[in-house]
């Protein structure tokens, strides 16, 4: 016995033509797009106006990090030259200080009187001038 061969469905998995699908030519109640087809294209619509809003969000962050990293070197640069500056008067302190030592043990005690009177004198005149100026 043979066995009836099967219509097949054209890859629909309803088995409906493709004329008979909603929206189709066959529909009935003429052209025009279905309920879910006008939903379907006002959500790609909304999408895409999402694709569109996170695209310039994202140029704008790209912006500010680019920025951000710019203002960074910059600020690097700027620590760097401080730090050299602070490390060149580091040295320069301990010059003069080592100067000074060397002076004061060969000079004796009469130097050494006039320099801490000088600092002394030179304290008290700075102290007096930020007390009188409030």
């Amino acid at each position: 016995m043979s066995t009836p061969m099967r219509q097949r469905n054209n890859g629909n998995m309803y088995g409906r033509r493709n004329n008979d699908i909603e929206g189709g030519p066959n529909r009935r109640g003429g052209g025009g797009l279905s309920s879910g087809e006008a939903n379907a294209g006002i959500l790609e619509s909304q999408n895409n106006e999402y694709i569109d809003e996170l695209s310039d969000q994202v140029a704008r962050l790209k912006g500010l990090t680019i920025d951000i990293g710019n203002e960074v070197k910059e600020q690097n640069s700027l620590l760097d030259g401080m730090g050299d500056g602070f490390s060149n008067v580091g040295d320069m302190l301990s010059n003069s200080l080592g100067r000074i030592g060397t002076m004061l043990e060969s000079t004796g005690t009469k130097h050494m009187l006039y320099m801490v009177t000088f600092c002394v004198v030179v304290i008290c005149t700075l102290w007096w001038l930020m007390s009188s100026s409030k």
